[in-house]
């Protein structure tokens, strides 16, 4: 079960968005780096929703909109986070720092069954 969280993103988010992307970003890579955050991203065509798509329980999500630059400063005029269950595919929910230390880990082993050659 994961978690999506919409925004409706105000009007002129496009053009407000500069000033505090470095901040959100900072924020989401966070909770991504920790495992809690997947997917994420603004639909474009009009640039009126974005979704992230979270492995966290709720309170987590929610304090995420509350620290949110794009939330506090009103590119983000609502917002909704569900429940989803994927019907198709898979999601990961590893964490991406785990994932980079198993493909580590495989390399060491690889290399040592090669150096009895």
């Amino acid at each position: 079960m994961h978690l999506v969280l919409e925004y409706a993103l105000a009007e002129d988010y496009l053009e407000r968005r500069g000033a505090l992307r470095a901040d959100h970003l900072h924020l989401a890579r966070a909770a991504h780096e920790r495992g809690e955050l997947l997917p994420a991203g603004a639909l474009p065509d009009p640039y009126d929703r974005a979704l992230l798509i979270w492995t966290a329980p709720r309170e987590v999500v929610e304090r995420f909109v509350a620290q949110d630059p794009y939330v506090v400063e009103g590119l983000v005029t609502a917002w909704t986070i569900r429940p989803s269950s994927a019907v198709v595919g898979r999601v990961s929910t590893r964490c991406p720092r785990r994932r980079r230390a198993a493909a580590g880990d495989r390399r060491a082993r690889g290399r040592a069954a090669g150096s009895g050659r």
